[in-house]
């Protein structure tokens, strides 16, 4: 595993606070940490454009993506992953880019793709740009990989969930898909399709919109919280993508005008 032996640049935290709200929600200490995880994640894993460019914001949006589901702890690595591959838009269950039956967002590989990650270039941006929506592709995909941490994805994240736990959080994914199916939820219906699928498309409720989620289901948000290692109902989310200006404090909390920091050049 490379580590990080450059410091953190500013363009890159410019992005961060502009693109990334759960960057925002965190204190000086947590932002460091946050930037050495992003860093770290990039300079560990390719990630490549298939038939469009991939440029730095999309890199960072990906690592974020990776480091926001584990942030609550520390020394993680997804060693199941050696690349994520950015498709522009959707694609099919064979990878193409055309024709019929494009309506895939985003994929674990298994089998002879396994170590990599597919994502609709599109729905990577989408995820944060749309606070409100409850759903984010690519925290939905790291999420998978992390189910897939065991071996297999069923929706028992047995490296993050402690053994007492798992009864209750299965018991709780049969209440909560049979609430889907009788139209008594506001959680995403695709959630309904499965186990694992109900595990990934709660836990972007979890991380968009945690306080809604704490407030319509609190078993729910409890055992999200058990498994993540983060009290996500306590961060500011409605502290969102923020402006930079000339004038604006820096990101990099200096005490100095952006234009007199990281703005300079």
């Amino acid at each position: 595993m490379e580590k990080p032996n450059s410091p953190f640049s500013p363009k890159w935290r410019i992005t961060l606070t502009q693109k990334i709200p759960f960057y925002n929600t965190l204190n000086k200490a947590e932002k460091k940490r946050f930037e050495y995880q992003v860093q770290e994640f990039i300079l560990n894993h390719r990630i490549i454009g298939i038939e469009t460019t991939v440029n730095a914001e999309d890199k960072i949006l990906v690592a974020s993506s990776a480091v926001i589901p584990i942030f609550g702890f520390d020394n993680w690595t997804y060693t199941n992953l050696d690349e994520v591959l950015i498709y522009p838009e959707m694609f099919n269950d064979k990878f193409e880019t055309e024709g019929t039956e494009r309506r895939i967002l985003g994929m674990v590989g298994t089998g002879y793709m396994n170590g990599k990650m597919i994502l609709s270039k599109k729905a990577l941006h989408h995820g944060f740009q749309n606070e409100s929506d409850k759903r984010n592709t690519a925290i939905h995909e790291f999420v998978h990989l992390i189910d897939k941490m065991d071996g297999r994805i069923d929706g028992v994240p047995s490296v993050l969930l402690e053994k007492q736990y798992t009864i209750p959080w299965l018991d709780l994914i049969n209440k909560k898909i049979e609430e889907i199916y009788q139209n008594r939820s506001d959680i995403n219906p695709y959630g309904g399709t499965n186990k694992e699928e109900f595990f990934a498309v709660s836990s972007e409720y979890f991380f968009e919109r945690p306080k809604l989620l704490s407030k319509k289901h609190p078993e729910l948000y409890q055992l999200l919280e058990e498994i993540f290692g983060q009290k996500m109902a306590n961060k500011n989310m409605n502290q969102t993508r923020l402006k930079i200006g000339r004038n604006s404090p820096c990101p990099c909390e200096s005490g100095l005008k952006f234009k007199k920091c990281c703005g300079k050049n």
